[in-house]
């Protein structure tokens, strides 16, 4: 069975929404921020760090991407955006699958794409395990 971690949208979260392309370019910048901390390490380090290639098909435009494993220790995860009704208000969010197939890998690096993103949009994360972590400024 599928599992699926969220990112959700809440009040005091940096931004209200996100599409695609910037969670795509989101994840990109961490990449980039991966190679620079393999160049001062004198390791080639964002291979490890960061073992997929961003990948899109016909019927997923507009709604999801997927995350194509480089090797044999990650194969797939899926990215995608959607809202939800929250009491009276509507918020966005972006979910994380992993299929079926999915290896242990693929967990451990969606939790670490994750609470990336969470740390940087200040936004509630759901993780896959059921867990949540606040990122936004509460009172």
């Amino acid at each position: 069975m599928a599992q699926s971690a969220y990112i959700k949208f809440v009040t005091g979260s940096a931004v209200a929404a996100l599409t695609l392309d910037e969670i795509k370019d989101k994840l990109l910048h961490y990449r980039d921020q991966l190679s620079l901390t393999a160049k001062q390490l004198g390791w080639e380090y964002d291979e490890a760090g960061f073992p997929y290639t961003i990948e899109t098909k016909p019927e997923g435009e507009g709604k999801w991407f997927y995350l194509k494993g480089t090797n044999a220790l990650y194969h797939t995860i899926v990215v995608g955006v959607g809202t939800e009704q929250n009491q009276e208000q509507e918020r966005q969010f972006v979910q994380f699958v992993l299929p079926d197939n999915a290896t242990h890998g693929d967990k451990s690096k969606g939790n670490e794409f994750c609470k990336y993103l969470g740390k940087l949009l200040k936004a509630e994360l759901h993780l896959f395990n059921g867990r949540i972590m606040y990122f936004n400024p509460r009172k």
